[in-house]
């Protein structure tokens, strides 16, 4: 009886070929091999071979990746992608999470949950997402997202001015950064169902504490977790230098987990998922932006 074959993703099979032509097997401008070939090589079906193809097209590592003709290696390889697993680095957000954003928009179905201070860096990262779905190279059917930001109505650990008489000045200009970035966030995202009829859910909740550490959850198979680490910032507001303990979100560094990466991410991934869907179920509340 013929041995099955195990089963493989749609991540290690882009994982494969982008080793291939970092290494040279597969040369710039090369013409990939068909993807009823590579399906056949992999033991994949066809759709599993496109979503591999699109997430190393993201990375500028293809280009021509469509359901016709064969892909075509790219001239110039583009910068290495955040990679996920034990012997990942770890980056600055804004490094890693755009990287993997726009990697995830290549499936079918976008899920994004995240829980944050505010949405400054999703919103940075899902510009360039954004810009491939409205040039045509990218084109997910759903998109789901679901933030959890702190409540307006709690004392917040930080931001927090040192001098207690300008706490309300800190206070109202985080929560304005909070909702304009969220408005911004749904906006741009539900935009997508007009221009492209995209099926877009954007949802909020409000946590009654402040987090210490950010939290990405990407298709329901990678964790990307951040510390918030606090500093002391002279923050100008209202035209006044105020001295506050703050945090720049967007430096924090980044490390990924990834399921397919053995025993010890996909256990930090499952166990991720179930606290966030335990705050957004429980404490957590409705929040109007």
């Amino acid at each position: 009886m013929r041995a099955q074959r195990p089963h493989v993703s749609h991540r290690e099979v882009a994982d494969e070929l982008r080793t291939r032509i970092r290494s040279g097997v597969l040369q710039p401008g090369q013409r990939m091999p068909t993807q009823a070939k590579l399906a056949d090589e992999f033991g994949v079906e066809r759709a599993a071979v496109r979503q591999a193809l699109r997430i190393l097209q993201s990375e500028h590592l293809l280009t021509n990746v469509s359901k016709g003709a064969p892909a075509t290696v790219a001239a110039d390889p583009g910068p290495l992608p955040l990679a996920a697993g034990p012997q990942a680095p770890p980056q600055p957000t804004m490094v890693g999470l755009t990287s993997r954003i726009q990697a995830a928009f290549v499936a079918p179905h976008v899920e994004i949950d995240a829980l944050c201070l505010t949405s400054v860096s999703l919103n940075l990262a899902l510009g360039e997402p954004l810009r491939l779905i409205h040039a045509g190279r990218l084109e997910p059917a759903k998109i789901d997202v679901r933030l959890l930001l702190p409540s307006r109505k709690i004392d917040l650990a930080f931001p927090t001015a040192l001098d207690a008489s300008a706490e309300d000045a800190v206070h109202s200009r985080w929560l304005a950064q909070r909702n304009a970035q969220g408005q911004v966030l749904r906006h741009n995202l539900q935009a997508l169902r007009a221009t492209h009829g995209i099926d877009v859910n954007v949802s909020f909740r409000a946590l009654p504490f402040t987090p210490p550490v950010k939290l990405y959850l990407l298709n329901g198979v990678e964790a990307l977790f951040a510390y918030y680490t606090l500093g002391r910032h002279e923050r100008e507001i209202d035209h006044e230098h105020l001295q506050t303990y703050d945090t720049d979100g967007t430096r924090s560094m980044l490390f990924a987990f990834e399921q397919s990466s053995g025993l010890r991410d996909t256990a930090f991934v499952d166990q991720s998922r179930l606290w966030f869907d335990a705050l957004w179920e429980t404490i957590s509340s409705d929040m109007d932006l």
